[in-house]
């Protein structure tokens, strides 16, 4: 771990936007309220967009009627005077206008960027979280905690409120918990945590980043400058590789957590107690007990390391154990994610249609013994032999819809070829409810009836809650 004097203050002329020539790349979430904010500020904004539909044209016209200037259908090239380009997360780096951009020296930021820049001389510092997946619900639990200790925060970022809104708002904040994507964390160069975590690393965006290596370097850019911890997961080496390789604050420590008993510097599971052995006096010898594995809710393997990753930046912060325990009992996860739907027959049926890549799939299959696998959707480019062979002990059957449901067809022949699998070839509004009643016929009492696609939703779903929504609603059907 590298040891800069790395300083979290905003840099020096970063906020003096009056009269400064700005383009915002891309109207929407992030777009809109960048431009506004700048506009706010004194800066000549101009937005630029790739689209030029009706909804694009409405928000122009929001825009233009504040005196901001809107360029729609075009979103390749660099408007004349440009002196700062705020773009949108999902924009690619590629991107001929950033190409443009950069040829000209002009900086390129992302809304995370613009509000860390923006922030106050007495904000709220920084608990930032990445990873392919469990960033929300760890965030989430974070922030319960921080609750819990009586503390003023909020959970941000690429989740609930906006950070512009959180650090420009009226409220005051103590500290922010703050989820950050690895696109956000692209255009966020100067962004300096408190404490920050980095859950796992998957195979995952790779279309955005271009390689494996480009997408774990700017996961790691949230380990720059930390001030107290660089929280990483044992079981995942790359998380601790990204520690080794980030340039933090003098005294910043390394924290791993971990399923198993920790070692010194690390939180744990001992006798089903999560314990602290990073955050005591001695923790060569001391552990300090802080909550039970039944306190997190879901108690699967996944959600216990987002708890313990959760508890680990709580305890850099200096919260103290009781509020470990109460916030985690208090933490009710979000829908969709490993949520137990009912039980019929003596079967438990469970939603995990947020399990949208292999990686999340694999955790939600580890939580139980006995599975009936309903799979399949939007493959996104993934491969799913390393997914079915680690979970062919698991399955007692699989039924698979979606528009790549071969892939997962094709795994299991090769790695799980005496489990029984069906293919439902359709994508009518019903084709939920026959995967459901296809799983009942595979399933026996004490099995669970597992949703976790390992693929996105949108060949048939409008999103992954809808499809959540329609499991849910097929197993109501069943039960009643």
């Amino acid at each position: 771990m590298g040891s800069g004097q790395v300083t979290s203050s905003v840099p020096e002329g970063s906020c003096g936007f009056q009269g400064k020539h700005v383009t915002v790349a891309g109207l929407g979430v992030s777009g809109i309220p960048a431009a506004k904010v700048l506009h706010a500020r004194g800066a000549v904004v101009t937005v630029v967009n790739d689209g030029d539909d009706a909804r694009a044209r409405e928000q122009a016209a929001e825009l233009e009627a504040l005196g901001i200037t809107v360029r729609l259908g075009d979103g390749a090239t660099l408007p004349e005077g440009t002196e700062l380009v705020v773009t949108a997360p999902g924009w690619k780096p590629d991107k001929p206008l950033f190409e443009a951009a950069r040829a000209a020296g002009v900086d390129i930021w992302g809304d995370v960027e613009l509000a860390w820049r923006l922030r106050g001389p007495d904000a709220a510092p920084w608990l930032a979280v990445t990873g392919t997946n469990g960033k929300t619900t760890t965030v989430q639990m974070l922030a319960s905690i921080l609750k819990a200790a009586g503390l003023r925060t909020a959970a941000v970022g690429n989740i609930g409120v906006s950070l512009l809104d959180a650090v420009l708002g009226e409220e005051h904040y103590d500290v922010l918990a703050v989820e950050l994507s690895s696109y956000q964390l692209h255009w966020a160069p100067s962004l300096r945590a408190h404490s920050a975590a980095v859950l796992n690393l998957a195979p995952d965006h790779l279309d955005w980043h271009g390689s494996m290596e480009a997408y774990a370097r700017d996961k790691g850019r949230i380990y720059e400058g930390n001030r107290v911890a660089c929280v990483y997961n044992v079981a995942d080496k790359a998380t601790e590789d990204l520690v080794r390789e980030a340039d933090v604050e003098e005294g910043c420590r390394a924290v791993g957590f971990t399923l198993g008993t920790p070692g010194p510097s690390e939180l744990g599971v001992v006798d089903g107690i999560l314990v602290d052995r990073a955050f005591v006096e001695n923790r060569q010898k001391n552990a300090q007990e802080l909550a039970e594995v039944s306190d997190v809710t879901p108690p699967a393997p996944h959600n216990i390391a987002n708890a313990l990753a959760a508890a680990a930046l709580a305890r850099a912060f200096g919260v103290p154990p009781a509020a470990v325990r109460d916030g985690l009992r208090n933490f009710t996860p979000d829908a969709h994610r490993i949520a137990h739907v009912a039980d019929v027959g003596g079967v438990a049926y469970v939603d995990d249609s947020k399990a949208t890549n292999t990686h999340a799939a694999e955790a939600s299959l580890a939580a139980y013994e006995s599975i009936v696998w309903i799979a399949g959707g939007l493959a996104k480019g993934a491969t799913f032999d390393e997914l079915v062979a680690k979970s062919a002990k698991r399955l007692r059957g699989a039924v698979l819809l979606g528009a790549d449901r071969a892939l997962i067809r094709e795994a299991l022949a090769r790695h799980a070829p005496e489990v029984p699998v069906v293919d439902l070839d359709r994508t009518d509004t019903g084709a939920m409810l026959a995967a459901v009643q296809e799983a009942q016929r595979l399933a026996v009492e004490g099995d669970t009836v597992l949703l976790a696609p390992a693929c996105a939703s949108m060949d048939m779903f409008a999103n992954y809650n809808k499809r959540g929504d329609a499991f849910a609603e097929a197993v109501r059907e069943l039960g009643a």
